[in-house]
């Protein structure tokens, strides 16, 4: 068999004739379509992800050892079907593969399809995904098109997990209803210390039943254990339903791994975990998010990167941080001076970041962060006694310490920059609220004024809200809470938020939004020049 002949063939799919993209055949055998308990399946869906103005991250999962393969089209006919060969999906990925369209056409919508080639028998095909995605206009391109994309974090938090009674986790549904031209996950997109039960009793007396399997009924400790956290989040429709329809970004937070992990994390006293090394938890998590992230990898130089940019239009330059992988240990924060006792984002991110946005061109720079900057999270107590903080935050009023000397240094040189229309996002507390940041009511005032808004949890408890920090001026312009901790999603406290910019005025407008859909706050922000 020449592997370099493409053979166009045509089979017999759910009754319907289509066209099985760019396979490599016999030239003495057509394709095989086979029952489908004979064929590769591919039951976690197909995402997207990481688009740019040429490019997209295209993901799925088999079910056995096979070849993916895909082509691609601007439109839903396929004609003139671009044919793309990707990677073998193998055991040592657990079954997951990529590809990285190149040269797509920018600011297009992109149909895609999907299909496997069994390699026990390389006749016989899967079904054949369908997908779809739209990418951003060039940096250097006039605004013709206004810009939607949503964001959230917080995904099957508490143990609250997919109950398809209820309608499964389908504040995902309502998300792919804004038609967004992306959705950003702004970490904890698993809770790999969370387990889940198959049934949960509600304050009212009634039950919430969830769909539990073996890897997500303990804490995860196993490779298999954290792949297991993401293949149950693929098993929700609703979940599917989006990630074939709109690209994603991730990012991570601390669940990914367990909860609030740094250099200080201590499992010893924690009788649910019997493997107590958190480095190599750490690992086996880092493999499986990348696994199961549609993200684009970086080089090898630092392939397990997280942070990165991805532009998005003369309209929005997206800058992804990780709050996460380099800083120090959770500690009472207020250490005097930087030291990487008190990092958080880590010098060679935050001067990557200050460059990424000093570049840029577009006219919104939005900062996606896995944590906020000025709400107190705390992560019990050190071995004086002290408070130990999970955030930027130390529960000091005054002047910058600890990690707020990181962030000080990030805001000053922001405003010395002349760097405008910076917005923050981000998740991580379980409810959601517009932060505004005024030097004339802060501590450290060196900085120019700025929005910072907060969204989540994604079919998860609902908490908070949580207590402020005054040193950069936060202002709580608008927040929505329980008032019992662990509330569940019963409850309609899910949250998610739209980003809408207007490609005529240039205007950003946030929107809070809730389970249902319904907008809760709204705020316009005008562009200012630079």
């Amino acid at each position: 068999m020449d592997r370099r002949n493409f053979l166009n063939s045509t089979a017999v799919l759910g009754g319907v004739a289509v066209a099985v993209p760019g396979l490599v055949l016999a030239q003495t055998a057509p394709a095989v379509i086979t029952r489908d308990a004979m064929r590769p399946q591919m039951a976690h869906g197909i995402q997207s992800g990481d688009p740019t103005s040429d490019g997209a991250v295209i993901w799925t999962r088999s079910d056995r050892p096979a070849r993916l393969w895909l082509e691609w089209a601007t439109t839903a006919s396929f004609a003139n079907a671009t044919r793309v060969r990707g990677p073998y999906l193998m055991e040592d990925s657990d079954f997951t593969g990529r590809v990285d369209l190149t040269g797509l056409p920018a600011g297009q919508e992109i149909f895609y399809r999907v299909v496997l080639q069994d390699l026990h028998n390389e006749r016989v095909l899967s079904e054949v995904m369908p997908g779809h995605l739209r990418l951003p206009a060039a940096a250097g391109a006039k605004a013709v098109r206004d810009v939607r994309f949503t964001w959230s974090g917080d995904t099957a938090g508490q143990g609250w997990g997919i109950n398809e009674a209820w309608g499964g986790m389908k504040i995902y549904e309502q998300m792919r209803r804004v038609n967004p031209d992306f959705f950003l996950h702004s970490g904890d997109a698993i809770y790999a210390d969370g387990p889940i039960q198959a049934q949960v009793k509600l304050p009212d007396g009634s039950i919430w039943h969830n769909l539990v399997t073996e890897e997500v009924s303990k804490v995860a400790e196993t490779l298999n254990e954290y792949r297991g956290r993401y293949r149950y989040n693929l098993m929700d429709a609703n979940v599917r339903r989006m990630a074939a329809d709109v690209p994603q970004i991730w990012q991570w937070d601390d669940h990914e791994v367990c909860n609030n992990w740094s250099d200080s994390k201590d499992l010893s006293a924690d009788k649910r975990y019997t493997e107590k090394n958190v480095p190599l938890l750490v690992a086996r998590a880092t493999k499986s998010f990348l696994e199961y992230a549609p993200l684009r990898r970086t080089a090898d130089v630092e392939s397990e990167r997280v942070y990165r940019h991805l532009p998005q239009g003369p309209l929005l330059d997206l800058f992804v941080v990780d709050m996460r992988s380099y800083r120090g240990p959770n500690s009472h924060n207020l250490q005097t001076s930087e030291t990487e006792e008190s990092a958080f984002m880590g010098r060679p991110q935050i001067a990557w970041l200050l460059d990424g946005l000093k570049r840029s061109k577009s006219v919104w720079k939005v900062i996606a962060a896995d944590m906020p900057i000025s709400l107190q999270v705390a992560d019990g107590q050190d071995g004086e006694g002290l408070k130990k903080w999970e955030a930027v935050a130390n529960g000091d009023d005054g002047a910058p310490l600890g990690r707020e000397l990181e962030m000080a240094r990030l805001l000053r040189e922001i405003k010395r920059a002349g760097i405008k229309n910076v917005v923050w996002l981000t998740a991580d507390v379980h409810y959601t609220a517009a932060h505004y940041f005024d030097p004339a009511k802060a501590k450290f005032s060196d900085f120019s004024p700025f929005w910072e808004f907060v969204s989540g949890p994604l079919n998860a408890g609902s908490f908070g809200p949580n207590k402020t920090d005054a040193t950069f001026g936060m202002q709580v312009v608008y927040q929505k809470a329980p008032q019992e901790q662990n509330t569940a999603p019963t409850a309609g406290l899910q949250f998610f938020g739209q980003v809408d910019i207007d490609a005529k005025s240039k205007a950003l407008t946030v929107t809070l939004k809730d389970l249902t859909g319904a907008s809760l706050y709204t705020k316009t922000l005008a562009p200012q020049r630079a």
